[in-house]
């Protein structure tokens, strides 16, 4: 069994006005909420449990997947303090078990290539020589993007962070196989994801491979029609 971590606590600033009213991940793209979009997708790499952790209008998002069945949604409750994207992982362990488990970000969207991305992440995750594996977008076909990269990425899929000065041909699509272990020293309280990252690409134990498919960058309302142009021209 696999179970996934689906952050959805973020304030959605870039996405006002829609986000005054309603969470971003219930901002809807193609006819569905973004977090359906997620949840739908690791329904599909069978994925049985999934922690979603709110902070932001919690109220909404635990009403709309109630009714959730595939996968179960069990909530991680950060309505007293927002957590951010690794201590929102730390307080919501207990509920992930001790395997290596899917962590994807509610805004998260592509349309798969020929083969499924998440079932293939799992499948190459391997924790003997990994503390993460990334799913990375190429920044030329992706959808909504227009920044330098996040990451080079070696043949063997390791990764390393983009110079200061440097254009890199990665994005982080927001979905990745964690391993528990790598959270073991984690700060106390609220810090980003991104400080173990570094950790890992230190100790040469961060590794991506690459998204088969087109990812869409939703970042903003303007981004929505472009997401859902793409998601048009794939179902064609």
């Amino acid at each position: 069994m696999t179970t996934a971590m689906v952050l959805a606590a973020g304030l959605g600033l870039r996405m006002r006005p829609l986000t005054e009213n309603i969470p971003k991940p219930l901002v809807t793209v193609g006819g569905k909420t973004l977090i359906d979009h997620a949840l739908d997708r690791l329904a599909e790499a069978d994925v049985e449990t999934a922690v979603v952790n709110v902070h932001h209008l919690p109220d909404q998002i635990e009403a709309h997947l109630r009714s959730r069945r595939v996968p179960k949604v069990i909530i991680s409750d950060e309505r007293d303090a927002l957590l951010d994207t690794g201590g929102g992982v730390v307080k919501a362990l207990p509920l992930l078990g001790d395997a290596p488990f899917f962590h994807i970000n509610s805004d998260t969207l592509w349309v798969d290539g020929v083969k499924p991305n998440l079932p293939f992440l799992a499948q190459a995750f391997d924790p003997a020589a990994m503390d993460a594996l990334l799913l990375m977008a190429t920044t030329i076909s992706s959808v909504g993007y227009s920044g330098r990269g996040d990451f080079a990425m070696a043949a063997d899929g390791r990764l390393r962070r983009r110079g200061e000065r440097e254009v890199v041909p990665f994005v982080y699509a927001g979905a990745a196989m964690l391993a528990p272990a790598m959270f073991a020293d984690a700060p106390a309280g609220a810090f980003s994801l991104n400080h173990l990252f570094d950790r890992s690409i230190e100790a040469g134990r961060l590794y991506g491979v690459r998204l088969d498919g087109v990812w869409m960058h939703v970042g903003t309302p303007e981004a929505i029609k472009a997401a859902e142009a793409a998601i048009m021209r794939s179902a064609a």
